[in-house]
């Protein structure tokens, strides 16, 4: 026989009890909502996690002298002792088609003092008007301003203000080891002050424009120990990264070009994590639905095992019933989709769009030292819900097999006669 006819007769066959056909199909399209939205949940909190980690201050990639980490010694600069053309560099960084911007910057550690109080910092020399494009450290000043370039402004973290008890417009006296193998030491004023959210980075960071940190380190101006830069997705860093590198001349200058995977390898392992997650998430949910499936197959088939018998009895081949019975949950499972897909995607619009805000029943918290916002963000992956629903439709047919085969193998004079 033709296919067409086993189609219609798959077709058919759902209508024969609807009640339990709307609720395996209720199931199963509850089912495929269930994993877009757990996955996209999930992807959403890894995403947060990432930005925040990334974009707070590290940036997603960085260049670095080949010796400077792990100990970050003060005189490890880009080009060592000779120092490089660092507008160039910049450029250059700046420059592929994935990098939206790059700032350079020089850090130190030292004594911030106030008054009677003094505490341990690290300093951070910055150039202010690439540094906004490149990390939100700036963003997130909240009272005063961001330091101007050539001054002695300095912006310092809320808790560090809190622990030298100074505001802005307040003294600060910084001492700090020199490049040179001298102390150095000056007096800034408070211009800003910046929360992140973050309480050691709030307790311990100060930021002043680059060049006077130079100044107080002895560090020449072509001297600098790290150029940061923002990529558009996080995820594609290592790949600019490695076009950088090999376009840069990394042995000549000594340097090396590297992205947040291996700057916060911790951050990468729960990102794979998560991913395994994922699947074990699509295998519960799928699990479930192949039970779902097979049950409301075996009860329909076993409805219509005489119907099957007088096809069996007609000459319908074991294999032609076989294909109506897996027609019929192909239908099943496709119109599960359907239901599935509408209601899914307007409740994906909702939380990718305007993600819902949980602030008012818990505040940010922080994982592995990134602060996470309590909002119900969701990761825009058509392809996963592709392939999610492959998934459903592979395992609707593999559900039905079962019951197909036992339909197949009824036998009609047995059937037919009450036996």
């Amino acid at each position: 026989m033709r296919a067409g006819p086993w189609w219609r007769i798959g077709w058919r066959n759902l209508g024969r009890n609807r009640r339990r056909t709307l609720i395996t199909m209720g199931g199963l399209a509850f089912g495929y909502l269930a994993v877009v939205l757990l996955v996209a949940w999930m992807e959403g909190l890894t995403a947060e996690m990432i930005d925040s980690a990334t974009r707070t201050l590290s940036g997603q990639l960085q260049v670095h002298d080949m010796e400077y980490r792990p100990e970050r010694k003060i005189y490890d600069t880009i080009g060592d002792r000779d120092g490089t053309d660092v507008d160039a560099l910049v450029s250059e960084v700046a420059a592929d088609p994935l990098v939206v911007a790059a700032a350079p910057r020089v850090y130190a550690g030292g004594l911030v003092s106030s008054g009677q109080a003094t505490t341990a910092g690290l300093l951070m020399g910055i150039d202010p008007e690439r540094e906004q494009q490149v990390s939100n450290i700036l963003n997130a000043v909240i009272e005063g301003r961001p330091p101007q370039a050539g001054s002695n402004d300095i912006v310092i973290g809320i808790e560090m203000a809190r622990q030298l008890a100074v505001g802005i417009g307040g003294e600060v006296i910084l001492v700090v080891p020199a490049a040179d193998g001298s102390m150095g030491n000056d007096l800034y004023t408070v211009v800003g002050i910046f929360s992140s959210g973050l309480a050691e980075l709030d307790a311990s960071y100060a930021m002043m424009p680059m060049e006077s940190l130079q100044f107080l380190t002895a560090l020449a101006p072509d001297r600098v120990h790290e150029i940061a830069a923002s990529v558009d997705d996080a995820w594609l860093a290592p790949q600019a990264a490695e076009r950088i590198a090999a376009r840069l001349a990394l042995d000549e200058l000594g340097i090396e070009v590297e992205p947040w995977t291996r700057l916060r390898p911790e951050m990468l392992d729960y990102a794979q994590l998560a991913q395994a997650w994922n699947g074990v998430i699509i295998f519960i949910v799928f699990a479930i639905a192949i039970f779902g499936v097979a049950n409301t197959m075996l009860m329909a088939t076993y409805e219509r095992r005489r119907e099957i018998a007088v096809m069996l009895a007609l000459g319908t081949t074991p294999f032609a019933v076989v294909r109506s019975v897996l027609a019929e949950a192909l239908c099943l499972g496709a119109i599960s989709i359907g239901i599935g897909a509408a209601l899914t995607l307007p409740l994906m619009l909702w939380f990718y769009n305007a993600p819902p805000d949980l602030s008012w029943l818990y505040g940010d918290f922080t994982m592995l030292g990134a602060l996470i916002r309590p909002v119900l963000r969701v990761e825009w992956n058509p392809g996963m819900w592709f392939w999610s629903g492959v998934a459903l439709l592979i395992t609707t047919l593999v559900a039905a097999l079962y019951p197909a085969a036992r339909a197949a193998r009824i036998p009609p004079a047995d059937t037919l006669s009450g036996l």
